[in-house]
């Protein structure tokens, strides 16, 4: 099977998957990409991830620069496609029965218990995402303190990006 094939059929199929967005599957698009198809390394990954989450626009970059290292500007556009179709359908008929029924508790129900999944399932992502990625103690450090950081003071986050990155460039990461 061609290589452009294999990445449309797994990425699609990988979108079925994807509530709550690309961020509440990281790892599992790690352990396809990186692991299972050698599409990139780990390196690259998280080279791709932290572009996806610096640029503006959805969180799906990431699966396009992926696209963009397998095939160019075809890969790019069959990732990004791949990625997209399967759960804009299954939201549109959702969104549609929902916004059907008749009990607003129910459809407020409903929404909540979504919406927590979805953080619940970022936070985990999160999670197993540091533990594959951070290589040094370091790292590890940076990891915590952000967190603790994040909970505990109301610094604006682009202050701890500025703090990651002066740490990356001193060499520490």
């Amino acid at each position: 099977m061609s290589t452009l094939l294999s990445l449309f059929l797994k990425l699609s199929a990988f979108s079925v998957f994807a509530f709550g967005g690309i961020n509440a599957l990281l790892p599992v698009l790690y352990d396809l990409s990186v692991n299972q198809e050698h599409w990139i390394n780990g390196q690259t990954f998280s080279d791709y991830f932290a572009i996806a989450q610096a640029a503006p626009g959805p969180n799906l970059m990431t699966v396009t620069l992926i696209g963009w290292n397998v095939g160019g500007v075809l890969g790019a556009a069959i990732a990004t496609l791949a990625i997209s179709w399967p759960s804009s359908i299954m939201i549109y008929f959702l969104q549609r029965s929902i916004l059907s029924m008749q009990d607003k508790q129910k459809q407020q129900m409903i929404q909540f218990a979504a919406s927590a999944l979805a953080v619940g399932l970022v936070l985990s992502s999160a999670w197993q995402i540091s533990l594959q990625l951070n290589q040094s103690f370091a790292a590890y450090i940076l990891t915590i303190g952000t967190i603790a950081t994040t909970l505990l003071t109301r610094w604006h986050p682009l202050y701890l990006i500025a703090i990651g990155a002066l740490l990356g460039v001193l060499g520490f990461i």
